[in-house]
């Protein structure tokens, strides 16, 4: 395990770059229309939220002011997950599981611990290494 552990950077770097390409990915969808047959209306909370996401994960894929975008990306699924998955039921549908909720739990824990750590490697935050 102690020649793992010598990779944990790059580990983490690739963490960084996937989920920002993934988040930004479904910004591109709502903002865009693409890969999907959805529209969004403009200016609603959906659409705002598509410009954070697609805003957010350009920022943390690349690895500029990532602490700022990862905060920000998770609270934005905070918002998610809470207003649109959860919606305060209780029962089954508390469960992530249940209200399909769980990408935006996962987002919102994986962003908030990038907000602890910053860009690290491969990133344009070189006060972060």
């Amino acid at each position: 395990m102690k020649r793992l552990a010598e990779y944990t950077d790059h580990a983490y770097a690739l963490l960084r770059i996937i989920a920002g390409f993934m988040f930004m990915m479904h910004g591109v969808q709502k903002i865009f229309g693409v890969l999907t047959e959805r529209e969004t209306e403009v200016f609603s909370q959906l659409w705002i939220g598509g410009i954070i996401e697609l805003v957010c994960g350009i920022l943390i894929l690349i690895g500029f002011q990532t602490r700022w975008a990862a905060f920000l990306a998770s609270g934005t699924m905070a918002v998610a997950y809470f207003q649109f998955h959860w919606k305060f039921q209780f029962g089954a549908a508390f469960f992530p599981v249940v209200n399909q909720g769980e990408l935006a739990v996962l987002y919102c824990f994986v962003f908030l611990y990038m907000a602890t750590r910053g860009g690290v490697k491969w990133c344009l935050d070189q006060t972060d290494e």
